[in-house]
């Protein structure tokens, strides 16, 4: 019951990591890799699902930017925004694979829905990158733990 709660507790610090709220997701995983527990490989899937997801809702605020926008709790800036758009018009949706990044990868995220990227393709790239951070997040960890 305590591994559940635990893995409840990393999806949830993931999600709100990829969405409105600052967290630091590698934190979690770390404390939780260094504590024991579930095995790794749960680990890094529960994280990645939890910030994928976070992830899936900033597509989604995207899609629908002009209804959100101007809200007070809307996870980007309108600066930060505007230059994540200019990036990806410029890099594609190669530039998904930045959105792991701690310093716009959430406006990476956000730009792709509000340029209509198609969803598999992000939620393929997405994915990746938030997954490929979190094994090597683990494989360090583990490493020197």
């Amino acid at each position: 019951m305590e591994d559940l709660f635990s893995l409840a507790g990393l999806f949830a610090v993931a999600f709100v990591a990829a969405t409105i709220l600052p967290a630091q997701s590698e934190a979690a995983l770390i404390a939780l890799l260094i504590v024991g527990g579930p095995s790794p490989a749960l680990l890094v899937a529960v994280a990645t699902a939890g910030n994928v997801l976070g992830s899936v809702t900033n597509w989604l605020l995207g899609r629908w930017i002009e209804h959100y926008r101007d809200r007070r709790w809307f996870p980007v800036g309108e600066r930060s925004l505007g230059r994540a758009t200019r990036w990806y018009r410029r890099w594609g949706r190669w530039s998904l694979l930045l959105s792991w990044a701690p310093l716009g990868g959430d406006a990476l995220t956000v730009a792709a829905g509000v340029l209509r990227e198609p969803f598999w393709s992000f939620l393929l790239l997405v994915t990746i990158a938030k997954a490929g951070r979190y094994i090597i997040v683990s494989a360090v960890t583990l490493e020197f733990a």
